[in-house]
């Protein structure tokens, strides 16, 4: 690929950018002291409100997307519908040629009590906050580098959406719909996970599953009619104990139990135990095997004496490989940095985001365009301030090329779709 060289109204584009750093730092700081955990909707809704507040100067149609309930196994065994808040989504020049869709999502892993509530600085560069990095930091990223766009010459060209979602860190359950429908009709996607410290990207991504066994058995006085009862807390301590004999089975496939519930009294025999677990898998080849796998081992305990196993849950994040079309991204992202002094490098992780659901859709995308940071998902979490022009920078770079026509975005589509 020919050396990308900037000009002066690519410069100038990112010397507003490079302007707006301490405005950046602020706003980081300020959502970092907003709750917004998955399950804490009134921090969630005064997430979305400052976002609708600070994307508004970009222009088009912000409205409040409503997403579908999911379900889930309750303590007691009984299924119930899990409710999200809405997520963000703004449209701008829907029938411009290039189509790009931009995600992230304002939900953090700490929930209200949780003793990590507020940002604090380690040095003059490093903020340790919740969700500073993941991914308040990298939605501040995002709505700067299309602030540039929207500076440039060519921003007609280009027509996106953005959906910042309340949900992925729980799974994307309640907008993976709506990414999907996104996926589809754009040519290409850019998500705001964070980079890593030291300004690597996530490459291939694994699949991701999450399911729940129920098991009902039979409730008895633990010591007079012992022997009328059927355990189900060892029904499914079995299951996930024949479920870890699994790891090491497949390579590149794991099996990971996090949760036994049910159960209650020492005196009585249990009637309920539901076994919780994750599942990886790198090829769509492995989720197959590992489902069939799984669905032997739960007939296998519904056939156990006065057990009844139901198994709910699935994979709902496929696996985002290393595709051609993903690779023309990272080659794209890459030559975007040169200019900027980025060595722009990329490793597979495990982990999955919202990346997964777009290339389920076709979407070839980069999703690790946010900030630089570390310790996600901990109260050591970290972002670099100084990343944060830096990587807007990066995105606008990008956005502008598409713009132009110097990355081919239907190009992209057309790997993807095995027509290139």
């Amino acid at each position: 690929m020919t050396a990308l060289t900037l000009d002066r109204e690519e410069r100038a584009v990112l010397d507003w950018i490079e302007g707006e750093a301490g405005a950046m730092t602020a706003l980081v700081r300020r959502w970092s002291a907003i709750n917004s955990g998955s399950r804490n909707a009134q921090g969630l809704e005064a997430m979305r409100a400052e976002l609708e507040t600070e994307f508004a100067p970009l222009g088009g149609d912000i409205r409040a997307v409503e997403l579908a309930p999911s379900t889930t196994i309750a303590l007691d065994g009984e299924t119930r519908d899990v409710d999200y808040t809405p997520a963000f989504r703004l449209t701008q020049r829907p029938d411009a040629p290039v189509k790009i869709v931009l995600t992230g999502h304002h939900d953090t892993v700490f929930a209200p009590g949780s003793g990590f509530d507020d940002w604090r600085m380690l040095d003059n560069d490093t903020i340790n906050g919740p969700g500073a990095a993941d991914m308040k930091g990298g939605l501040i990223v995002m709505l700067h580098a299309l602030m540039g766009l929207e500076r440039s010459p060519w921003a007609d060209a280009i027509g996106y959406d953005v959906l910042i979602s309340p949900d992925e860190e729980i799974g994307s359950l309640g907008s993976g719909p709506v990414l999907a429908e996104l996926g589809r009709n754009a040519h290409v996607g850019m998500t705001y996970e964070p980079a890593l410290v030291d300004g690597s990207l996530a490459g291939a991504r694994k699949g991701s599953g999450n399911f729940s066994l129920r098991c009902r058995g039979r409730a008895a006085h633990a010591g007079r009619e012992h022997h009328l009862g059927r355990n189900a807390i060892v029904a499914a301590a079995d299951f996930a104990r024949r479920l870890d004999a699994l790891n090491g089975q497949r390579e590149d496939v794991t099996f990971n139990v996090s949760r036994i519930d049910g159960g209650g009294a020492p005196n009585v025999v249990p009637e309920l135990g539901i076994c919780r677990f994750n599942v990886r898998v790198k090829t769509e080849d492995d989720a197959i095997w590992a489902r069939a796998e799984i669905d032997a081992l739960v007939k296998l305990t519904d056939a156990r004496d006065g057990i009844e196993a139901h198994l709910h849950g699935g994979f709902t994040r496929p696996p985002k490989p290393m595709s051609p079309a993903n690779l023309r991204m990272f080659e794209w992202t890459r030559a975007a940095g040169e200019p900027l002094g980025l060595d722009i490098r990329w490793k597979d992780t495990g982990g999955v985001c919202e990346g997964n659901n777009l290339w389920a859709s076709g979407c070839p995308n980069v999703d690790t365009l946010g900030v630089r940071g570390a310790d996600i998902h901990s109260s050591r979490e970290i972002a670099k301030l100084s990343s944060l022009p830096e990587r807007a920078c990066l995105s606008a770079v990008m956005l502008m090329q598409f713009a132009r026509g110097r990355f081919n975005a239907a190009e992209a589509r057309a790997l993807a779709a095995g027509q290139g």
